[in-house]
């Protein structure tokens, strides 16, 4: 469509993109929120923030308790800044791998190759954007040229990347993150994707065809006859090791959507098809708006999990969900954490060990499998 080509703003185009950029914000542990959240936020889903910033800062992080916790995104997180929570959470070894849906690293993209989102308004003319090629996520305003520009850089990565089999998710982004690494020097300071390369941080995505990237994968394989593909097994698979490797096992829970389900499925994986009994999470925190009355599994309580094998039915005290805004709570929480006793602890370093953790998956899979043939 012509308006959708690059070219010079217009007046209106300059009116609708006048608006604040929208960084990055990065915690620093403010003694402020601490105070606030310990003494001020008493009661209703104020007291079940406070509850989750005190069981993942006490008790997930306690050194004793050395347990793996996975962080799950979903929801319009990294446009609306909150992808420097995420990376300074990394940074600080405070997450061991991460699955988002693959919108928020698409738009992670954007501040990787340095374009700008900036505030708007969810009350304007979209007829109107759409006319002056403007993009809205919500309140958050860019040129549709970021997303010609974005995709462009992804089918570049992919023609020079020379992957042509199958391969996980984890892999694809870590090379990506690479990429950037190599590209924007820097950029691991304000991208999920570098920051999780550099990190050693497994970066999964639960419906990879569902978002931009994907789609420029498709378009490698169509144009090019790519055998490049995405293989869900790989991360089924690399999910599961790296939770039956966990001492002990947590999450914190962005929204709720495909990402929730990915990783909670891993200890049903483990138990109901591999023989694996691990026991469920030890930990359980989720930031969400979704309401358990509707039956799906965004809303669903730790408690209902229990049935399911993905949460120990005997540690429900250390499972909470908080009925708040993500993009309010998180960052209140992150503050919190970071400011706590155990805010920086030893990388896992977990992306650089998938091999050995799947290889000892299968064996014990295998061993599983030998046991119950001879019975």
């Amino acid at each position: 469509m012509p308006h959708r080509a690059p070219g010079a703003p217009n007046s209106s185009r300059k009116k609708f993109l006048s608006g604040k950029p929208i960084r990055y914000y990065r915690p620093t542990g403010s003694p402020a929120i601490t105070h606030l959240v310990n003494e001020g936020f008493q009661a209703f889903n104020a007291g079940r923030l406070s509850e989750a910033c005190q069981i993942f800062a006490e008790k997930m992080l306690a050194p004793e308790n050395d347990t793996t916790i996975g962080l799950t995104v979903a929801g319009a997180l990294t446009p609306a800044g909150i992808g420097g929570c995420v990376i300074e959470l990394m940074d600080r070894g405070l997450v061991d791998f991460v699955i988002s849906t693959g919108a928020n690293l698409y738009h992670d993209l954007h501040y990787a190759l340095n374009f700008t989102l900036r505030r708007g308004s969810p009350f304007l003319n979209d007829v109107e954007l759409f006319e002056e090629g403007v993009i809205r996520i919500y309140d958050v305003l860019f040129p549709a040229t970021v997303l010609l520009e974005t995709d462009a850089y992804v089918r570049d990565f992919l023609e020079r990347s020379g992957l042509d089999a199958p391969t996980s998710t984890a892999e694809f982004h870590y090379l990506l993150g690479q990429d950037l690494l190599a590209r924007h020097p820097g950029c691991e300071e304000y991208s999920v994707l570098a920051c999780a390369a550099k990190a050693g941080v497994p970066l999964y995505t639960s419906s990879p065809g569902d978002s931009s990237i994907g789609m420029n994968i498709a378009y490698h394989e169509l144009m090019n006859g790519s055998r490049f593909m995405i293989d869900p097994n790989k991360d089924v698979n690399e999910v599961c090791a790296l939770v039956r490797a966990g001492t002990k096992n947590g999450c914190v829970i962005l929204g709720g959507g495909s990402p929730k389900n990915f990783y909670l499925q891993a200890q049903p994986t483990l138990w109901e098809v591999y023989s694996i009994p691990k026991g469920g999470n030890d930990f359980f925190i989720q930031i969400t708006t979704d309401q358990v009355v509707w039956g799906g599994l965004s809303g669903a309580t730790p408690a209902e999990a229990v049935s399911w094998g993905k949460v120990n039915p005997g540690v429900l005290p250390d499972t909470v969900v908080a009925y708040c805004d993500t993009t309010i709570a998180f960052p209140l929480f992150c503050e919190y954490v970071i400011g706590s006793p155990n805010g920086r602890r030893e990388r896992k370093n977990l992306y650089h060990q998938r091999d050995r953790l799947v290889a000892a998956l299968l064996a014990e899979a295998k061993a599983a499998r030998a046991a119950r043939d001879a019975e």
